[in-house]
């Protein structure tokens, strides 16, 4: 392995450029031969590996969707998407096939991506639970067999990312595919936002089912000198890709700082990681401590940006800007409209809180998939929102003070509250419930759980996790589960949730 290697890297795989865009326009071929149409969906339920951006950049050479799944989703929750979003084909790891079995609706077409080493050594997984099935077609052998596509697709969709509203249910960000032109603006603008362009070395650390890991992934793999795809994070092996790579760039969510700073002084003196240039982060608000313990550990590299799924990048914050502004996320991108409106649609001066509304003008339209209306609740003159509340200072720097909407985000993972509760008072012990975030020093928040037993019941905590592992993904599991007689209501029964929520925000600057 040579310093100057250009193309792709995962574990100890490597894969040169030329071969990577071979490999897609072959898979891209294997696709339309299964019935992959423009607009159709290509569900991938992988984890970090060289198949999710060749199974993404393949979907969009047909000019189809490339619609990564959480693969921490139990089988419910997976055969939901794959059902709304109408899926042509599903691209799977072995292991996780293995995992949502009986997921698959009929009809859809199933391409099995082998577990490497590389990807069992990261997850401790046993060979039996690797095995692909019997007769299954395995992702190299399928795309051999394939010579590649000839003439792309002229428009261009994104992956289409599900997110989940208070409702709890995941709603696809199905965006209007683009002329090549159009996209380009968009490349060139993320390419700004994310530090990569042309000689840059990469890293992407993050779940690539993720938003923003998502897309600095497919950005990164089309235009950085190197791209290293990390199976799973882990703070020492991020440290030794560095020094092993003279990696430049990386895109990260503050977790993954607050895991760095708990390592040793003389681990992280083992390692050089002087050659780092340019680090986004975003997904999740940085305690102003960490960001500054990165800046004075890594020099000021460490850059941020504000947005959503749907809304794109809003904000832009350097290293200087997040020191002389401590917890800003920054100020608007110059193409960027972005206002603190209050309830009846007023901007709010500088220093007063509204709900911020906002919109990259030349970042394709989007509809929630099969959810019309859904668009509809959060758009207000062309402007949409994703419930946070902020204000400008009269700088024009952002500050985020709350949610409007109850969302926790635990380590840059949105979890709704409103789907652990509809779940959570389905068990026969439980009479209601409020779910909320309270403050974590490690992931931001974590999510709690207050339970008014059903009568003379007395459910166990333990026994409460079980119920609802086996219903839900492991992170939606409360890490805080605290039982009371009664819940404090309203004259109409509605839950004052921030009752019980806000004592475990007292002391700190904001609950974020």
């Amino acid at each position: 392995m040579t310093d100057d290697f250009r193309g792709l890297i995962c574990g100890d795989r490597r894969l040169a450029r030329a071969d990577f865009d071979d490999r897609i326009l072959r898979a891209a071929s294997g696709l339309r031969d299964l019935g992959v149409r423009p607009g159709d969906a290509v569900a991938l339920l992988l984890r970090n590996d060289l198949p999710f951006l060749e199974a993404s950049y393949a979907a969009r050479a047909l000019g189809a969707y490339a619609v990564p799944i959480n693969w921490h989703l139990v089988t419910p929750e997976v055969a939901y998407i794959l059902g709304d979003c109408a899926a042509k084909v599903l691209v799977v790891h072995a292991s996780l096939l293995h995992a949502v079995d009986g997921a698959v609706p009929d009809g859809v077409h199933v391409v099995v991506v082998p577990d490497t080493p590389d990807i069992r050594a990261a997850y401790h997984l046993a060979e039996d639970v690797c095995r692909p099935p019997a007769g299954a077609r395995l992702w190299d052998h399928w795309l051999a067999g394939y010579e590649p596509l000839s003439g792309l697709h002229p428009e261009v969709p994104e992956s289409m990312i599900y997110t989940s509203g208070t409702t709890g249910l995941p709603k696809g960000v199905r965006r209007w595919a683009q002329t090549a032109d159009k996209a380009a603006q968009m490349v060139a603008s993320r390419q700004r936002i994310y530090g990569l362009h042309e000689g840059m070395r990469a890293v992407v650390p993050g779940p690539m089912y993720h938003s923003a890991p998502n897309a600095y992934g497919l950005l990164s793999a089309k235009t950085a000198d190197l791209t290293v795809i990390m199976p799973r994070f882990d703070p020492e092996g991020l440290l030794a890709l560095i020094e092993k790579h003279r990696l430049t760039a990386a895109c990260m969510v503050p977790t993954m700082f607050v895991r760095l700073m708990k390592l040793s002084p003389r681990v992280r003196d083992r390692y050089d990681i002087s050659s780092m240039r340019f680090v986004i982060h975003a997904a999740a608000p940085c305690p102003p401590d960490v960001k500054r313990a990165m800046i004075e550990w890594w020099g000021p590299v460490i850059n941020e940006f504000y947005g959503s799924t749907e809304s794109a990048h809003l904000t832009f914050c350097t290293s200087e800007e997040a020191l002389a502004k401590p917890g800003t996320v920054g100020r608007r991108c110059p193409e960027v409209i972005l206002k603190a409106l209050d309830e009846d649609g007023n901007e709010q001066p500088p220093g007063v809180p509204g709900e911020l509304y906002g919109i990259v003008p030349f970042a394709p339209d989007f509809v929630y998939n099969n959810r019309p209306e859904a668009r509809a609740e959060i758009d207000r003159d062309g402007l949409v929102t994703c419930g946070d509340v902020g204000y400008f200072d009269d700088d024009g720097y952002l500050f985020l003070c709350d949610r409007k909407r109850d969302m926790v985000i635990s380590g840059g993972v949105n979890i709704y509250p409103a789907e652990i509760e509809a779940v959570l008072v389905g068990m026969p012990e439980v009479a209601d419930c409020a779910v909320f975030g309270i403050p974590d020093p490690e992931f931001g928040e974590k999510v709690m759980a207050v339970v008014q037993p059903q009568g003379d019941a007395e459910p166990d905590p333990a026994a409460i996790k079980a119920y609802l592992r086996q219903r839900l993904a492991g992170y939606k599991v409360p890490r805080v589960i605290e039982t009371r007689a009664s819940l404090p209501r309203d004259d109409s029964g509605k839950i004052y949730k921030r009752r019980l929520r806000d004592p475990y925000w007292e002391g700190h600057e904001s609950r974020i």
